[in-house]
Protein backbone atom coordinates (compact mmCIF):
# COMPACT_ATOMS: atom_id res chain seq x y z
CA UNK A 1 0.00 0.00 0.00
CA UNK A 2 1.33 3.70 -0.99
CA UNK A 3 1.85 6.22 1.49
CA UNK A 4 0.46 8.77 -0.36
CA UNK A 5 -3.25 8.78 -1.64
CA UNK A 6 -4.89 10.49 -4.31
CA UNK A 7 -8.00 12.41 -3.23
CA UNK A 8 -9.69 12.11 -6.49
CA UNK A 9 -10.11 14.96 -9.06
CA UNK A 10 -9.32 18.39 -7.98
CA UNK A 11 -9.83 20.53 -11.10
CA UNK A 12 -8.00 23.01 -12.04
CA UNK A 13 -7.33 26.56 -9.63
CA UNK A 14 -8.87 29.35 -9.91
CA UNK A 15 -7.47 31.99 -11.63
CA UNK A 16 -6.39 34.94 -9.53
CA UNK A 17 -7.78 38.38 -10.14
CA UNK A 18 -5.67 40.11 -7.77
CA UNK A 19 -3.36 42.04 -10.51
CA UNK A 20 -6.42 42.46 -12.50
CA UNK A 21 -6.68 46.51 -11.24
CA UNK A 22 -3.31 46.97 -11.65
CA UNK A 23 -3.59 46.05 -15.43
CA UNK A 24 -6.54 48.09 -16.59
CA UNK A 25 -4.94 51.16 -14.60
CA UNK A 26 -1.70 50.28 -16.42
CA UNK A 27 -3.67 50.42 -19.89
CA UNK A 28 -5.91 53.40 -19.10
CA UNK A 29 -2.52 55.17 -18.26
CA UNK A 30 -1.04 54.18 -21.20
CA UNK A 31 -4.35 55.10 -23.79
CA UNK A 32 -4.63 58.83 -21.77
CA UNK A 33 -1.05 58.95 -22.44
CA UNK A 34 -1.34 58.25 -26.11
CA UNK A 35 -4.49 59.46 -27.29
CA UNK A 36 -5.06 63.13 -28.71
CA UNK A 37 -7.58 65.20 -28.39
CA UNK A 38 -9.14 66.66 -31.35
CA UNK A 39 -10.96 70.10 -30.99
CA UNK A 40 -12.57 70.33 -34.18
CA UNK A 41 -13.86 68.37 -36.60
CA UNK A 42 -12.51 69.28 -40.53
CA UNK A 43 -15.21 70.21 -42.75
CA UNK A 44 -12.49 71.53 -45.39
CA UNK A 45 -10.33 69.95 -47.24
CA UNK A 46 -6.54 71.55 -46.23
CA UNK A 47 -3.24 70.77 -47.33
CA UNK A 48 -0.76 73.29 -46.36
CA UNK A 49 1.75 74.91 -48.01
CA UNK A 50 5.36 74.39 -47.35
CA UNK A 51 8.12 77.12 -46.32
CA UNK A 52 11.80 77.59 -45.33
CA UNK A 53 11.40 79.36 -42.20
CA UNK A 54 8.97 77.71 -40.06
CA UNK A 55 8.23 78.75 -35.90
CA UNK A 56 6.08 76.66 -33.61
CA UNK A 57 3.57 79.09 -31.61
CA UNK A 58 4.47 78.47 -27.71
CA UNK A 59 1.21 78.68 -26.42
CA UNK A 60 -1.51 76.57 -28.42
CA UNK A 61 -4.14 77.25 -25.97
CA UNK A 62 -4.33 80.86 -27.02
CA UNK A 63 -4.41 80.05 -30.71
CA UNK A 64 -8.09 80.08 -32.69
CA UNK A 65 -7.95 78.41 -35.88
CA UNK A 66 -9.80 79.42 -39.46
CA UNK A 67 -10.12 77.21 -41.80
CA UNK A 68 -10.23 77.97 -45.37
CA UNK A 69 -10.90 75.49 -48.51
CA UNK A 70 -12.90 73.33 -50.37
CA UNK A 71 -15.29 71.37 -48.63
CA UNK A 72 -14.61 67.55 -48.12
CA UNK A 73 -17.89 66.29 -49.10
CA UNK A 74 -18.73 66.84 -52.70
CA UNK A 75 -22.38 67.63 -51.83
CA UNK A 76 -21.46 71.18 -50.25
CA UNK A 77 -19.86 72.16 -53.83
CA UNK A 78 -16.62 72.86 -55.00
CA UNK A 79 -16.48 76.64 -53.76
CA UNK A 80 -14.00 77.58 -51.20
CA UNK A 81 -15.30 77.90 -47.94
CA UNK A 82 -14.49 79.43 -44.80
CA UNK A 83 -14.73 77.50 -41.11
CA UNK A 84 -15.09 78.70 -37.82
CA UNK A 85 -14.88 75.76 -35.42
CA UNK A 86 -16.80 73.13 -35.83
CA UNK A 87 -19.58 74.50 -38.89
CA UNK A 88 -18.85 76.71 -41.93
CA UNK A 89 -19.26 80.50 -42.01
CA UNK A 90 -19.34 83.35 -43.53
CA UNK A 91 -17.11 86.77 -43.85
CA UNK A 92 -19.67 88.80 -41.67
CA UNK A 93 -19.27 86.53 -39.20
CA UNK A 94 -15.67 86.60 -38.07
CA UNK A 95 -16.22 89.54 -35.92
CA UNK A 96 -18.75 87.13 -33.81
CA UNK A 97 -16.36 84.45 -33.74
CA UNK A 98 -13.52 86.39 -32.79
CA UNK A 99 -15.34 87.84 -30.03
CA UNK A 100 -16.78 84.60 -28.82
CA UNK A 101 -12.69 83.28 -28.67
CA UNK A 102 -11.78 86.57 -26.78
CA UNK A 103 -14.75 85.93 -24.16
CA UNK A 104 -13.28 82.54 -23.67
CA UNK A 105 -9.89 83.36 -22.88
CA UNK A 106 -8.72 85.07 -19.29
CA UNK A 107 -9.07 87.85 -19.45
CA UNK A 108 -5.01 88.26 -18.65
CA UNK A 109 -4.79 86.15 -22.01
CA UNK A 110 -6.93 88.24 -24.39
CA UNK A 111 -4.12 90.22 -25.46
CA UNK A 112 -1.70 87.14 -26.27
CA UNK A 113 -4.79 85.75 -28.30
CA UNK A 114 -3.21 84.51 -31.76
CA UNK A 115 -5.97 83.44 -35.04
CA UNK A 116 -4.43 81.10 -37.26
CA UNK A 117 -5.36 80.65 -40.58
CA UNK A 118 -5.45 76.96 -41.61
CA UNK A 119 -5.64 77.45 -45.63
CA UNK A 120 -5.47 75.40 -48.51
CA UNK A 121 -2.27 75.58 -51.40
CA UNK A 122 -4.77 75.72 -54.00
CA UNK A 123 -7.12 78.34 -52.32
CA UNK A 124 -7.41 81.69 -54.28
CA UNK A 125 -5.32 84.90 -51.98
CA UNK A 126 -8.48 86.94 -52.79
CA UNK A 127 -10.84 85.34 -49.79
CA UNK A 128 -7.77 85.06 -47.75
CA UNK A 129 -7.30 88.64 -47.35
CA UNK A 130 -10.84 89.23 -47.25
CA UNK A 131 -10.85 87.22 -43.95
CA UNK A 132 -7.76 89.31 -42.54
CA UNK A 133 -9.60 92.34 -44.04
CA UNK A 134 -12.21 91.15 -41.44
CA UNK A 135 -9.96 90.04 -38.46
CA UNK A 136 -7.78 93.76 -38.77
CA UNK A 137 -11.22 95.71 -38.74
CA UNK A 138 -11.73 93.94 -35.06
CA UNK A 139 -8.77 94.30 -33.90
CA UNK A 140 -7.51 90.34 -34.40
CA UNK A 141 -3.64 91.78 -35.56
CA UNK A 142 -1.64 88.64 -34.29
CA UNK A 143 -2.22 86.53 -37.44
CA UNK A 144 -0.35 82.96 -38.40
CA UNK A 145 -0.15 81.04 -41.26
CA UNK A 146 0.08 77.10 -40.72
CA UNK A 147 2.62 75.63 -42.94
CA UNK A 148 4.39 72.16 -43.21
CA UNK A 149 8.55 72.70 -42.92
CA UNK A 150 9.82 72.39 -46.60
CA UNK A 151 12.43 69.37 -47.04
CA UNK A 152 15.99 70.68 -47.82
CA UNK A 153 17.20 68.29 -50.80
Amino acid sequence: MSRFKKKGDKGTPAISTASLPDIIFMLLFFFMVTTTMRETQLLVKVSAPSAKEVQKLEKKSLVSFIYIGEPVQSKLGTNTRIQLNDAFGVLDAIPEFVAKEREARDEADRKFLTTSLKVDKNTKMGIVTDVKQKLRKVGAFKISYSVTPEVER
